[in-house]
């Protein structure tokens, strides 16, 4: 990693960790306030963590722009959980077969960048 790609992951990380210090829920209620701070520094904590040992820079690039999608996502909608998304059901393809490995894999490929770090570690 590159000092350049360091400094901007670790002010990534000093980001995050500055907007759950400033967190408000839209709710407004303290307990709720609370637990989505918590949730913003533990998912920082462990998709960092995680991601710790990545050398190659075009995966370094992907995570540093999932990161910032998930910060701007975030402040926008003002919910620290990465947003859900819309997929068609699998319900008309077989249980096995080309036909249900084609849909898989369309949904993976249409999967949003902000939401692929957020499987693996769930």
């Amino acid at each position: 990693m590159t000092p350049a790609t360091r400094q901007e992951v670790l002010g990534l990380y000093r980001k995050v960790l500055q907007i759950a210090k400033n967190w408000q829920s839209a709710s407004g209620q303290m307990e709720e306030t609370m637990r989505e701070k918590e949730y913003i520094r533990n998912e920082a904590r462990t998709l960092f963590r995680k991601n710790k040992k990545v050398t190659d820079p075009g995966l370094i690039k992907q995570c540093i722009e999932e990161c910032e999608a998930r910060i701007e996502i975030g402040l926008h909608y003002n919910i620290p959980y990465p947003r859900p998304i819309h997929l068609p059901p699998m319900g008309l393809a077989h249980k096995q077969g080309r036909t249900l490995r084609h849909q898989e894999k369309l949904r993976k490929i249409s999967k949003p960048i902000y939401l692929k770090s957020h499987d693996e570690v769930s």
